[in-house]
C-alpha cells in the first residue's frame, strides 16, 4: 500500500489516496519516517536488521546447508545471544532453508518360505 501511495502521490496526493485506501495518512507518514531515521524503528526491528546480517554469513560460510538449528548453535558459539525461534523466524523472512536429504520409501523384503 505504501509503495502504491509513493507512486500516485504527484498526482493526487497523500491524504485523496488515503481517504480511499483503508490506511491513515498518519500511518503513512510514521513507515516513511522509518524509512529514513532508524531510531524511530522498534528494538525488536533494529536487533533482527542486525541478526539477518549474521544469520546470512553463518549459513553461507556452511555452504547454504545449514538449517536454523544449526545456525542457532554456531551463533551462540560466536556469542551472540539470541533465541532459536528467532533465528528460525529470521530465516524463514529472509527465505533461508538449510538442505536436507530425499526420504526413501521402506524397502520391503518378502521372505519365500519353502
Amino acid at each position: 500500500m505504501i509503495s502504491f501511495i509513493n507512486e500516485h502521490r504527484g498526482v493526487f496526493g497523500v491524504e485523496p489516496i488515503c481517504r480511499l485506501l483503508p490506511i491513515a495518512p498518519s500511518t503513512y507518514d510514521e513507515n516513511i519516517a522509518k524509512r529514513v531515521d532508524v531510531d524511530r524503528l522498534s528494538v525488536r526491528a533494529r536487533s533482527d536488521t542486525g541478526l539477518k546480517i549474521e544469520i546470512r554469513r553463518v549459513f553461507e560460510q556452511n555452504f547454504c546447508v545449514y538449517g536454523d538449528r544449526k545456525v542457532w548453535r554456531q551463533l551462540k558459539r560466536e556469542g551472540f545471544d539470541v533465541a532459536r525461534c528467532t533465528v528460525a523466524r529470521l530465516m524463514r523472512s529472509m527465505s533461508l532453508q538449510g538442505s536436507f536429504e530425499e526420504r526413501r520409501s521402506a524397502r520391503r523384503t518378502r521372505i519365500r518360505r519353502l
